[in-house]
């Protein structure tokens, strides 16, 4: 009797494991794989084997860049890849994307998929270090993704074509499956709460999710007389270099320019409490799983004009697109959604449509499926 095939979930945050792998990682096992997953320890992680999956401590920061800690990554997935010998690896994000994307070259894993989930603060950045880093990843990338059997999956088409201009990838090794998905049922319509309307940004609180545009925005409407709330709903992520300080995000609230409900594992409930999402980033999306949820819940978004947020969101139809760092445009666009109860309800009809045809999660799965066997029929051949 054959032994199941065994895949490997390499992530860097046990975390978003949780929130954005696990019903493929469910799904693979349903369909008869040996699921391993690899990501640092943590509380979150304590999660992994509670749901039956076989896990593996990785020593890896999410951030750091010392180069004695990163080369110690880099042996430890090497010497995992050569212990467990899995029959495919399913590299998330940046980070395990290149770490992982050598290790599987160097011990000849047989196939091999990784999930560029937006390209981040290292591809938006300004200054000279940043400039630096880019060529210096750019240059990893073409290795780490030259592995012989394998496909990188991209959530939207910017990064791809970024990627292929860069040629890190061939156009066949490349797959567009935008966003992780969301569950249709959790995340469902709710009719829209009293007034006064309540705008909600949605997200790791860093600047370069837009957090200073959104509270300089709805202090200029505050100002001008609208009368509505804006509420921050994320925590801080003091790893990233872009984190906006916990005192900051406590005298905004304390002042009462927007509210500040830090982490929440209710999302449902936050979207059926809120009128509107907005979302004014510049980070560098794959697809904010975020602005899915609130469609899924039948909201209206604002959001930046930028890869990965237009995906979900077409201007004019279920949302406004504004420029990136355009607090007037911002502010307009908020304003208009705010005093439009008619123009609310028709974008968040829409959203609700757009998100079902295009972004539940198991098409998500299902697209994710058909990519390992399509790499581990390849395998079979060779």
């Amino acid at each position: 009797m054959n032994s199941p095939r065994r895949i490997l979930y390499v992530v860097n945050d046990a975390a978003f494991f949780l929130s954005h792998r696990l019903p493929i990682a469910a799904a693979a096992r349903a369909a008869g794989f040996d699921v391993h997953v690899a990501t640092p320890e943590g509380e979150a992680a304590r999660g992994i084997p509670r749901l039956g999956f076989a896990f593996h401590a990785l020593d890896m920061t999410r951030s750091g860049m010392h180069p004695m800690a990163e080369a110690r990554t880099i042996l430890g997935l090497i010497r995992l890849y050569r212990s467990l010998a899995p029959d495919l690896v399913h590299h998330v994000a940046l980070k395990a994307v290149l770490y992982g994307g050598i290790a599987a070259r160097l011990t000849k894993v047989p196939a091999a998929v990784s999930v560029l989930t937006g390209l981040g603060h290292t591809f938006v950045a300004n200054g000279w270090r940043a400039r630096v880093l880019r060529r210096l990843v750019s240059g990893t990338f073409r290795f780490a993704l030259g592995h012989p059997n394998e496909v990188v999956i991209f959530q939207n088409p910017d990064d791809q074509r970024a990627m292929l201009e860069m040629g890190a990838i061939s156009s066949e090794g490349a797959v567009l499956i935008r966003g992780s998905g969301v569950d249709m049922r959790e995340f469902s319509p709710t009719p829209e709460p009293d007034e006064p309307v309540l705008t909600v940004l949605a997200s790791r609180m860093l600047w370069s999710k837009g957090i200073g545009e959104f509270v300089e925005a709805a202090r200029r409407l505050r100002r001008a007389g609208v009368r509505a709330r804006f509420a921050l709903v994320g925590d801080i992520d003091p790893d990233n270099p872009a984190a906006v300080p916990a005192a900051q995000l406590a005298e905004w609230n304390d002042t009462g320019v927007v509210e500040w409900w830090g982490r929440r594992d209710d999302m449902p409930t936050v979207f059926a409490q809120c009128h509107v999402m907005c979302l004014p980033s510049y980070y560098g999306e794959g697809v904010p799983k975020a602005l899915i949820e609130a469609a899924a819940c039948a909201r209206p978004i604002v959001t930046t004009d930028a890869p990965g947020c237009r995906e979900v969101v077409r201007d004019g139809d279920n949302g406004l697109l504004v420029p990136i760092r355009d607090v007037e445009a911002l502010a307009a666009a908020l304003r208009r959604l705010i005093e439009s109860r008619e123009l609310r309800t028709r974008m968040g009809h829409r959203s609700r449509e757009i998100a079902v045809a295009e972004f539940s999660v198991e098409h998500v799965v299902r697209a994710t499926l058909a990519v390992y066997e399509r790499l581990l029929s390849r395998k079979h051949e060779s």
